[in-house]
């Protein structure tokens, strides 16, 4: 129902590039800039400053980007509020989820809630938690799952379950018959770690600092991005790691990996964040109560 002009402006200045914003909106570069344009004669005024191949908002343009941001805010809301009147939940639904949840958790719960609600079109943003949360925060996705409670204070934090991170080795490496081990004895051992801004780097560093340890003094061998390529890598008993036991089942069924429990055990909770004042649809509030409930269950027969 927003002035397409108004929806090109805007996704232009968040993304400084015309080039970008016709990506993202699936149009031309030139019908973009002509969209622009319009926008500009219509309210006489510039709203961009062009310079060396880059764009920057002039005063008038920040301006409009604020009236915009609410302008399509409540043009979104009024939309949904009246499909929701029809009865059916459908819609669009952007997810993000930290790389553990989406590649462990969330395909059971997605396949769960479409075969409940087929009219729903799931589009998820996989990234590490901090990537997550921000851009739950920039509005670029509707709802995060992430491996920590947020630290935003714009975002709201809603705890779904627990999860625990365990130790896991090679089969044969020389710490695998141990029935749980101590910060202590973890720290002196070869480190395959997740990367920096990861939800499990975050909370096991904690961990280790609360024991007296320090991150930095770990003999960390690789950093990962990717719970399958840590638990690749640590089968050839290159060393050890940090992972949530949720990744691990079929591995130990499997026989190709060993997973020891920390002690004291290191429990964390798994979150799902969402704008702290947005507008909640009758579509997202549906699905955070779904994925909660099942995520709860799901841990619960661990």
């Amino acid at each position: 129902m927003a002035d397409r002009r108004l929806q090109v402006f805007y996704t232009v200045a968040r993304q400084l590039s015309f080039t970008k914003a016709a990506e993202q909106l699936f149009m031309t570069q030139p019908a973009v800039t002509f969209q622009v344009k319009q926008l500009e004669e219509h309210l006489n005024a510039r709203l961009f400053e062009r310079s060396r191949g880059r764009i920057t908002l002039t005063s008038t343009g920040q301006l409009v980007l604020e009236y915009a941001e609410r302008i399509l805010g409540l043009s979104a809301e009024m939309d949904k509020r009246v499909s929701e009147l029809t009865g059916a939940i459908s819609g669009p639904l952007l997810l993000g989820a930290s790389t553990t949840i989406a590649e462990f958790i969330l395909p059971r719960v997605l396949g769960e809630f479409k075969a409940r609600h087929p009219q729903v079109q799931t589009y998820m943003t996989v990234g590490n938690s901090e990537l997550i949360e921000n851009q739950v925060a920039d509005h670029t996705i509707d709802l995060g799952l992430i491996e920590s409670p947020s630290q935003l204070p714009s975002l709201h934090t809603e705890v779904c379950c627990d999860d625990e991170l365990v130790m896991i080795c090679a089969p044969g490496y020389k710490l695998a018959g141990l029935k749980s081990v101590t910060p202590q004895q973890f720290a002196g051992e070869p480190y395959v770690s997740r990367e920096s801004g990861s939800g499990t780097r975050q909370f096991s560093d904690n961990y280790f600092r609360q024991a007296g340890i320090a991150p930095e003094d770990f003999n960390i061998v690789m950093e990962l991005g990717s719970p399958e390529a840590i638990k690749g890598v640590v089968e050839t008993g290159i060393g050890v790691a940090i992972i949530s036991r949720s990744t691990v089942a079929k591995d130990l069924k499997l026989g190709s990996l060993v997973a020891i429990p920390l002690a004291p055990r290191l429990m964390r909770t798994l979150s799902l964040v969402s704008p702290r004042e947005k507008f909640r649809s009758r579509l997202l509030s549906t699905f955070a109560e779904f994925a909660t409930r099942k995520m709860r269950e799901m841990a619960s027969r661990k």
